[in-house]
């Protein structure tokens, strides 16, 4: 068996319609992995919101120079965005737990729809505003002593799940 790298290894690009919002993520290792997720699961852009995004060698090294190739675009306030998407006819997943938030596992995401994930602020999560705007609230469910995990982590998790389930349906480039 051989280890394939980035060079020599089968996969074949794809390009999701799945905007990711993120609401006040401001840690910037954690802003160089989303780039760098963003650009393994295909998404279309991410969008940064309320806080600019820190530049420098913590985003960039987490990032492995992802941040050249996904487009992105920072903005002032979430709501005015998710609104704007909304009205573009995408479905916005928010990904919290709530008291009424949906299990990942069992969520059946549109299939004929484009879609925008907001994910939240590493300490306070997705803003209740933020919630009462989105077409659906998602979560992942935690069986350890912990309720929460990293937004990364979390995000990776989720668009695994998102993308799974376009390629079985077929949803590619809506």
């Amino acid at each position: 068996m051989k280890q394939l790298t980035h060079y020599n290894s089968q996969f074949s690009k794809q390009k999701f319609p799945i905007i990711l919002v993120c609401d006040n993520i401001t840690n910037a290792p954690n802003i160089g992995s989303l780039f760098r997720t963003a650009d393994a699961f295909g998404i279309e852009k991410l969008i940064f919101c309320g806080s600019p995004i820190p530049s420098g060698r913590k985003m960039t090294k987490t990032s492995r120079a992802t941040e050249k190739v996904v487009p992105y675009e920072e903005k002032d306030n979430t709501l005015d965005i998710i609104k704007q998407l909304k009205s573009e006819n995408y479905h916005v997943i928010s990904l919290e737990i709530t008291n009424n938030s949906l299990s990942l596992d069992t969520y059946i995401f549109p299939k004929e729809q484009k879609l925008a994930l907001i994910i939240g602020d590493e300490n306070f999560g997705v803003s209740e505003a933020v919630l009462n705007l989105s077409d659906a609230v998602i979560h992942i469910d935690m069986f350890g002593q912990n309720s929460s995990m990293n937004v990364v982590q979390a995000t990776s998790i989720t668009l695994y799940e998102i993308t799974k389930q376009a390629i079985k349906n077929k949803r590619l480039n809506i």
